[in-house]
């Protein structure tokens, strides 16, 4: 269960939409993106209208880098895949937001970027659920 969110904060619809919620971690939530074809989570900063890293105080810096890198472990111990991505982007989404996505060679679109991989393939309900409780137990 996630706590309440800090007054004020929301998340972009855009990423609620694509995303489960998994574990609060402390600086921010961590969503499974309902994508089968990539392990792919997102670290959304509970900080209200942050878009930037360098908008956040120098210890959510550090909280958000701790966060990704523990994330990022994780991510790699579970799915036993060859490379962790990381990514801010926010072109689409402004709300600052970590993508943390599992690469194996031979997955969909290895090397080439996980975006613009259309059409999505969402997991199956319980399957999304269930792994979303893997990575909380890991984490």
């Amino acid at each position: 269960m996630l706590p309440v969110t800090k007054a004020g904060f929301e998340i972009d619809a855009r990423l609620e939409a694509v995303s489960h919620p998994v574990v609060w971690l402390g600086l921010c939530e961590m969503r499974l993106v309902n994508e089968r074809r990539w392990p792919w989570l997102v670290l959304i900063p509970q900080r209200p209208g942050v878009e930037e890293m360098h908008e956040l105080t120098p210890l959510d810096q550090a909280m958000l880098t701790f966060e990704m890198n523990s994330v990022g472990q994780v991510l790699k111990a579970e799915t036993k895949c060859d490379k962790i991505n990381m990514a801010v982007l926010g072109n689409r989404v402004r709300q600052l937001h970590v993508h943390v996505v599992a690469r194996s060679q031979g997955d969909p679109g290895w090397p080439s970027a996980v975006w613009g991989q259309d059409p999505r393939e969402p997991y199956r309900p319980a399957e999304l659920r269930q792994l979303a409780e893997r990575f909380r137990q890991a984490m």
